[in-house]
């Protein structure tokens, strides 16, 4: 069976605890939001997947549309995943294909700290399936006033609640027109439901028409969620400041 993959790299993480970390990412096409502030391509699916030749070169090949597991495994083992951290299965939404992930996390062997998954925690049966499969979850909370969308806070703690027993933190986008309540409604379904795992608040980079966080009211979040929570960090995103991959 062949799957939507737009492309496949090596970088360093941009986001979260693991900044900085050297990843390979598999980036899977498609999602089922479309959150305002969502840089990624989310049209029909691209005729070909882009494969880096040499890590962080930024020169690819084409490899045509669905790829198999074990197109996917070997493109990945052609980057070297012994040097590398982890692989991150990201997007788009990787769990909108969970046999994608049965498939190819199993033959992506040889990492340093296994495989990464960047989801937007809406999709918690997806998860089931996999979860066993997963060694660090990587998950976004959904907030009303930046994405656009719906408010997602039953599935996120669902999604939680399955998540939990792997390494897990919550990230959260948040903007100049973020009220507090949010973020204390983050904070308290994490308390409530997987205490003590890490909320990261990401200020929002470079979307038009979304106002910018400053530093202060981002610190002022911060300490609202401080009050619920004992591990709160306010982290950009580092690859769009450094303009990696």
């Amino acid at each position: 069976m062949g799957y939507p993959v737009s492309e496949i790299f090596s970088s360093a993480q941009g986001e979260g605890p693991l900044l900085g970390c050297r990843q390979i990412f598999i980036r899977v096409h498609g999602c089922n939001l479309n959150c305002a502030f969502c840089d990624t391509y989310s049209g029909e699916t691209p005729a070909h997947c882009r494969i880096e030749t040499e890590p962080g070169t930024g020169s690819f090949k084409l490899l045509p549309n669905p790829l198999r597991a074990e197109d996917i495994a070997s493109a990945a083992a052609g980057l070297g995943l012994g040097w590398h951290d982890s692989v991150s299965f990201t997007g788009g939404e990787p769990l909108l294909y969970p046999d994608l992930i049965k498939e190819s996390a199993p033959l992506l062997k040889g990492t340093r700290g296994g495989i990464y998954l960047e989801t937007n925690g809406t999709l918690p049966d997806n998860l089931a399936q996999v979860i066993n499969l997963i060694d660090i979850v990587a998950m976004d909370f959904k907030l009303p006033s930046v994405t656009g969308e719906r408010q997602c806070w039953d599935l996120h703690r669902s999604f939680l609640t399955v998540a939990k027993s792997k390494r897990t933190f919550v990230k959260v986008v948040v903007s100049a027109d973020t009220p507090f309540n949010e973020i204390e409604t983050a904070a308290e379904i994490i308390n409530n439901t997987a205490p003590g795992i890490p909320l990261i608040i990401q200020p929002v980079s470079g979307s038009a028409g979304i106002n910018p966080v400053n530093a202060g009211y981002a610190l002022e979040l911060q300490q609202s969620a401080l009050k619920i929570l004992s591990d709160v960090r306010i982290i950009p995103q580092m690859h769009k400041v450094m303009g990696f991959l």
